[in-house]
């Protein structure tokens, strides 16, 4: 009788069991395109926001514009990640879900895809505004040094994804030629550090760094990884806080300073998430935290009072 080896990661047996609520829903594609990640693009809006002038109708328009702009362009990214990535997306409990890796989209198909929305992204980008259309090549051409390099080089993996997170705040004030003060830098930069270490610290905690999933895992370790988020989580506070009182006036409610509250404790609700390894995928508790969410709109609400007073 011949007996078959068998790979075992390709072997249901050894796999956990796909719970009945968290079966893929929707069509390969649109599920491939990660739509709930577009959640990440709202950062367009922050530098109009801080500045007091998203209710003007040019830079509302050229801020939507950047919002589908990057929706167009990340999720060509994220075809051409998933496809780069399909093998070791195979070994990871819940990424081998993922349409390519399961097998559901072609691999010619995804990068056909991927190719149509970073044409199209890029075109708006420069329709809009050159300066976002040269801040989305930038984003582009960092994640797929990262899809294809970076990804695998400690530290330089972070700062990668990282950048994701700060192009698109910057991207806000390009589409509308928004000046964006230093503080503004720094807390999108930190904050965005802060986000990324928590992903890569929740899925060691989760799966462990030697699961093959991710191979600069295997340099870190859950210590410095909390080193780097707790230090970021510092400087973001810092940062925003020194933005806040130094927009203090003597006239009117110094909503800015009142902002700090909220801003903090979400971090600090946040960090609540990664402590216990559940910050893999932040969408997810964005979508699912209603405390976190309420911090949020309180957050969005001060701010919004203070600098429209003004």
């Amino acid at each position: 009788m011949t007996t078959h080896s068998v790979d075992p990661s390709l072997d249901v047996t050894n796999q956990e069991p796909m719970p009945p609520e968290r079966l893929p829903m929707g069509p390969p594609m649109l599920r491939a395109l990660r739509p709930r990640q577009w959640v990440k693009n709202l950062l367009v809006a922050a530098a109009p926001l801080a500045a007091g002038t998203l209710d003007e109708g040019d830079v509302a328009v050229n801020t939507a514009l950047a919002f589908v702009t990057f929706c167009l362009v990340a999720s060509a990214v994220y075809l051409v990640n998933d496809v780069a990535d399909a093998d070791e997306d195979r070994r990871h409990p819940t990424k081998r879900r993922r349409p390519i890796a399961a097998g559901e989209i072609s691999i010619r198909t995804a990068l056909a895809t991927a190719a149509a929305l970073l044409v199209a992204g890029l075109a708006l980008a420069y329709a809009v505004d050159p300066w976002l259309g040269l801040t989305v090549t930038v984003y582009v051409g960092i994640q797929i040094a990262y899809t294809f390099g970076l990804k695998d080089q400690p530290v330089m993996d972070l700062a990668a994804v990282a950048s994701g997170f700060l192009l698109r705040a910057i991207a806000g004030g390009a589409a509308s030629g928004i000046y964006l003060s230093p503080w503004f830098l720094l807390v999108a930069s930190f904050g965005s550090l802060f986000m990324v270490a928590g992903k890569r610290y929740s899925e060691i905690h989760a799966i462990g760094a030697e699961a093959g999933t991710r191979r600069s895992l295997e340099f870190y370790s859950e210590s410095y990884l909390r080193f780097v988020w707790g230090m970021a989580a510092s400087v973001t506070v810092v940062g925003y806080s020194l933005w806040a009182f130094d927009r203090a006036t003597n006239g009117g409610f110094v909503w800015e300073e009142v902002s700090v509250a909220p801003f903090v404790l979400a971090l600090l609700r946040y960090a609540v998430d990664i402590d216990r390894g559940a910050a893999g995928a932040p969408e997810d508790i964005v979508f699912s935290d209603r405390v976190l969410q309420f911090l949020g709109a309180a957050w969005i609400i001060t701010v919004t009072l203070g600098v429209w007073q003004r």
